[in-house]
């Protein structure tokens, strides 16, 4: 008797990953070209091998966790709005935890690109960042703070969005029309998303970045370092990058949004 659930849910979950793996699998084809279009006009795909392999199992723990989340607060008593944006909380953090070491490899890579004569493997890199600074929020969890504010902020605003939104305004029974009733929510979600977690992300980036003075740790924590900001560049340097992580997130958001909803739908009734 104690089979048939645990298939029910291992069923479930492998929906609920496959179908979040494929949203980001399709976001990241489709918005890759952004990111490359200010430096080349041809060759659009060239590179989207790394983003493809980061991407896709990242999705995918998104789209689970936030399905995980709002099942366990389906025994609590709250209100299904509030559902929505603390099971999106849940699923940030959860995000957070996973992806904080790979993006200080990133930040590094990126960072001191210009001082290696060959450039380091992922993996040597790594090995490189917990022989000198250890595994802990100075090395390899550098960031850590910020990038639970980052992921968390983003994924509660997102889903609590869009979720709530898309239950307000009714369903259209013209396919055409529902499509884009779902795709102009999901816009929406993915750029108040980015308006509001930006800070956390610019905090994320001074503190895994470079730091001004060589040797000299200036952006330590995420709230300090957001108050740094603030008081020597003023309240914009806070919002930097702002259009260009719109121009993809928002669009990226609503895509990834749709393709989960369908491939989910999908698996459902063919698996």
């Amino acid at each position: 008797m104690s089979a048939k659930p645990s298939v029910g849910f291992v069923n479930e979950a492998s929906r609920q990953i496959l179908a979040g793996g494929s949203a980001g699998l399709v976001e990241i084809c489709l918005m890759h070209p952004l990111d490359v279009v200010k430096t080349r006009l041809f060759g659009f795909y060239k590179g989207i091998l790394p983003p493809i392999l980061a991407e896709t199992p990242k999705r995918a723990v998104k789209f689970f966790t936030f399905e995980q989340y709002k099942k366990l607060l389906g025994y609590v008593s709250l209100s299904p709005a509030l559902t929505f944006a603390v099971a999106g909380l849940g699923s940030g953090l959860t995000e957070a935890i996973v992806v904080n070491p790979f993006e200080v490899v990133k930040v590094g890579l990126q960072a001191n690109r210009n001082r290696f004569t060959e450039q380091p493997s992922t993996m040597s890199y790594a090995r490189h960042i917990i022989k000198k600074e250890g595994l802990g929020l100075g090395g390899l969890n550098k960031g850590f703070t910020a990038t639970l504010g980052r992921h968390g902020v983003f994924n509660m605003v997102y889903f609590g969005f869009y979720f709530n939104v898309k239950n307000i305004i009714p369903v259209n029974k013209d396919p055409t029309l529902e499509f884009l009733r779902k795709f102009g929510i999901g816009l929406l979600s993915g750029t108040i998303a980015s308006v509001i977690n930006i800070p956390f992300d610019v905090a994320k980036s001074r503190i895994q970045g470079p730091q001004p003075v060589p040797g000299e740790i200036k952006y330590k924590t995420c709230f300090k370092t957001m108050a740094t900001v603030y008081q020597e560049e003023g309240i914009l340097a806070l919002y930097k990058g702002l259009l260009p992580k719109i121009m993809r997130l928002g669009p990226g958001g609503a895509v990834m949004l749709l393709v989960y909803e369908y491939t989910y739908s999908w698996l459902q009734e063919n698996w």
